[in-house]
């Protein structure tokens, strides 16, 4: 028997596919177009916003007799042994495969966000955490790992990462971004996909784009950014991951910019996207992204005219389950009102990626190829090291930490004696199992409190709740300050509850009108402050809060995002000293509840200054961080001001030394401070950084290559451009603490750049003495 061309490995990919789609009715190319999630709830009461109203009816049988584009969190919607649930997904696989005439199977997705959002995973720290570290090669390894046990699953795409930056902190999924800056958020999220991708699995980008910059920073509200923000700070990252990540896939988001939704936004999905950056992977909607531009954005009238519309702006896959690229693109396609081509070419995407994958060839199996251990030792390294990493040192002005091994500690807090404490809204417990409390947690997640009683085993330490996350009972005070005033010191633990759509503080649809403490947990700490004992506070959060009411109260203040099933043991250990803290700000933490939004990223007009009252600069600076070592920044080259050309290059460097007695990481940050410029432009912003880490004595040369196109900007006409004058390069150990300033002068005509354009400062850290670090 002859192998049909489509068959032959041997092809290249899109001859298979173009031979493939000529043999394919109509209703089998469309079936390609579209995920089925069985399984999921449909009482309202399920883990996705309006999942009730927007999931069709469907008879599974029939449906897979014309083939299936995608299965939807056969692992992520309700507790199911990994082991088993690899079986029961190569079940589904082959009556997949079997049902059609082409024996095709579908592309299973699940949220990877942090970790593989299945029932005994390990639970990393979230995307916020990562951005604290400063540090994309662990990030890497991370998104490596997540990917083996994926992909061990049968699992071939990951939802992840998240490269929204964040415009406005009261957003409730600011937890799920990795921070506030356009480079951060580029640089780690490509090593995030360089992780994943390098196991096999396809990630997809999300929420392209604009999603994080909705007004007043409710869920899914409009995106009144305007064409220089959302070009010079929305867009980098995802061309960053695109470019330098080799992504797959990309989500379209929710969000309407300036009227326009993006799932119905050709210029954005299409001529932006695979025509400038010439991406030729597949588009995804959101969950029920496409059915909400007929319910939620009213740009269609039916669910006909809503496929439509997505298709031709250039979403190949319906998300989560079929209801408008089912029957109702059919009828249209039939009717003359969507032209088949559109089909045609979505499928084509498709196909070409699941040719990619192997699901084309006639040897392809179903079946796990290796015990399935979604939460191994080395998973729980990988979490430890980076919680360790990613633990905010922001206060410590009398020494008080590291804690003394024989003390008396009072550890307070509704966040102290809690799991979930560590986690954010997409981890598997936080998302899935509030819907099913008998079923035990699967992955062990030590607490503070139990993590400090361990790390401390010869101090006498005491609890006390104090009060809840977020409800209002004051009871619990009282016995709070009684445990604190027989103490040495205390440690009081608060933050938030990560949780979906309301029933949390933190996490999606969890947003904030203000920026205090949730609940009475101020009330608390003042209460603890009171006391007289030394506090030591330490915040689980997914967002930073307003600290100056305590602003020189306190005996140390120690920042953590949802740092993961090791974060106990990691946060205790930099209370112990056991881990000397190296985390950075990924966003600045305010010093007033109000005052919001705010970034670093701001204008001149953004600044203080005396034609207000109201001073919104931060009580600690995006990029800031202490440690228990102190390095000395030496040698410093950039000398007096040098020309370059406006597509040139210049070098910086400076040697950082650990002049204390223990071991540490500094982080060496690049700003670029432009005076004088056609468009009004941030006062610094981040284009470059270095993480070093020394041992005592141990000193390293830090090198950064400048090249020009890190200045470039979107100009009045809407064009990225360098334009020639003056730019000074700084130095710092945050974006407020400037050590080192490099004038610099570009000289030359005005360039206008394209998609070749320099995304990436160079940088490296050869080693200047003392043994070999990384």
């Amino acid at each position: 028997m002859t192998t049909a061309p489509w068959r032959d490995p041997a092809l290249p990919a899109a001859a298979r596919v173009d031979d493939l789609l000529s043999r394919m009715t109509l209703e089998e190319k469309t079936a390609q177009l579209y995920g089925v999630w069985v399984g999921a709830a449909t009482d309202g009461d399920g883990v996705a916003p309006l999942q009730s109203e927007m999931t069709a009816a469907y008879d599974w049988d029939e449906l897979i007799t014309h083939g299936l584009g995608q299965l939807t969190r056969s692992f992520g919607t309700a507790p199911v042994d990994p082991a088993l649930g690899a079986q029961a997904l190569a079940r589904a696989q082959r009556r997949i495969a079997a049902a059609g005439r082409f024996g095709i199977p579908a592309i299973a997705h699940e949220e990877c966000l942090a970790g593989f959002t299945a029932w005994g995973a390990t639970a990393y720290p979230v995307p916020l955490a990562w951005g604290a570290t400063f540090d994309p090669p662990l990030v890497e390894d991370m998104a490596r790992a997540i990917g083996h046990d994926l992909r061990a699953a049968g699992v071939h795409q990951g939802l992840a990462p998240v490269l929204d930056v964040v415009r406005d902190p009261r957003w409730g999924r600011v937890e799920e971004t990795i921070g506030e800056d356009p480079y951060l958020v580029g640089t780690v999220g490509a090593a995030y996909v360089r992780g994943l991708e390098s196991a096999g699995i396809i990630a997809t980008l999300k929420h392209f784009a604009g999603y994080a910059s909705s007004a007043g920073a409710r869920n899914l509200a409009p995106v009144r950014a305007g064409v220089r923000e959302f070009a010079d700070i929305t867009l980098p990252p995802f061309e960053l991951a695109l470019r330098e990540g080799g992504a797959r896939s990309v989500m379209a988001a929710y969000t309407d910019t300036d009227g326009v939704p993006a799932s119905a936004d050709p210029g954005l999905l299409t001529h932006l996207l695979r025509e400038d950056w010439e991406f030729t992977g597949t588009v995804v909607a959101d969950y029920f992204g496409i059915g909400f531009l007929q319910t939620l954005h009213r740009v269609a009238g039916t669910p006909a005219e809503a496929a439509h519309a997505a298709l031709a702006a250039g979403i190949d896959v319906e998300l989560p389950t079929l209801k408008c690229y089912g029957e109702p693109l059919l009828e249209a396609v039939r009717a003359g009102e969507v032209p088949e081509a559109l089909i045609d070419r979505a499928a084509r995407r498709v196909l070409l990626q699941k040719c990619e994958l192997g699901l084309l060839d006639e040897d392809w199996s179903p079946e796990p190829t290796q015990t399935i251990d979604l939460d191994s030792t080395a998973n729980r390294a990988i979490a430890r090291r980076l919680a360790e990493e990613s633990v905010v040192l922001l206060d410590n002005p009398d020494g008080v930490l590291p804690l003394s091994p024989d003390t008396r500690i009072a550890v307070v807090g509704p966040r102290a004696a809690d799991s979930l404490a560590m986690l954010g809204c997409y981890s598997f417990p936080s998302h899935v199992l509030t819907h099913h409390p008998e079923v035990s947690m699967g992955i062990e997640i030590p607490t503070v409190l139990e993590a400090l009683r361990a790390e401390l085993p010869d101090a006498k330490v005491t609890f006390a709740e104090g009060c809840g996350v977020s409800d209002p009972d004051d009871s619990g005070l009282t016995e709070a300050v009684a445990r604190t005033s027989e103490a040495d010191v205390c440690v009081a633990v608060l933050g938030d509850r990560a949780g979906l759509f309301g029933r949390g503080t933190s996490g999606e649809g969890c947003d904030v009108a203000d920026l205090q403490l949730p609940g009475i947990q101020g009330d608390l700490l003042d209460a603890l402050v009171a006391t007289g004992v030394p506090v030591v506070l330490v915040l689980l959060t997914g967002r930073p809060y307003a600290l100056g009411r305590w602003h020189g109260r306190l005996a140390a203040v120690v920042q953590a995002f949802f740092p993961g099933e090791e974060g106990g043991p990691a946060v205790t250990g930099v209370l112990s000293g056991r881990v000397n803290p190296s985390g950075r700000l990924p966003v600045s933490v305010p010093r007033v509840p109000g005052g919001q939004p705010w970034t670093y990223l701001q204008p001149p007009l953004g600044l203080a200054g005396e034609v207000s009252n109201l001073d919104p600069t931060p009580l600690y600076a995006f990029g800031e961080g202490r440690s228990y070592t102190t390095f000395a920044w030496e040698d410093f080259t950039g000398g007096p001001q040098r020309e370059i050309g406006t597509d040139g290059t210049y070098d910086l460097a400076l040697t950082v030394r650990n002049a204390g007695e223990r071991a540490g990481a500094e982080v060496v940050q690049l700003y670029l401070h432009d005076p004088v410029a056609s468009v009004t432009r941030p006062d610094v912003r981040l284009i470059g950084y270095q993480r070093v880490e020394l041992e005592p004595g141990e000193s390293r040369r830090v090198t950064f290559r400048f090249h020009a196109d890190l200045s470039a900007f979107t100009d009045r006409r809407g064009v990225r451009v360098v334009e020639p004058g003056a730019l000074e390069l700084r130095l710092g150990a945050s974006s407020a603490d400037t050590r080192h300033t490099a004038r610099i002068q570009l000289k030359g005509q005005l360039r206008e750049l394209d998609a070749s354009r320099v995304l990436r400062c160079a940088t490296k850290a050869d080693q200047a003495a003392g043994p070999t670090v990384r």
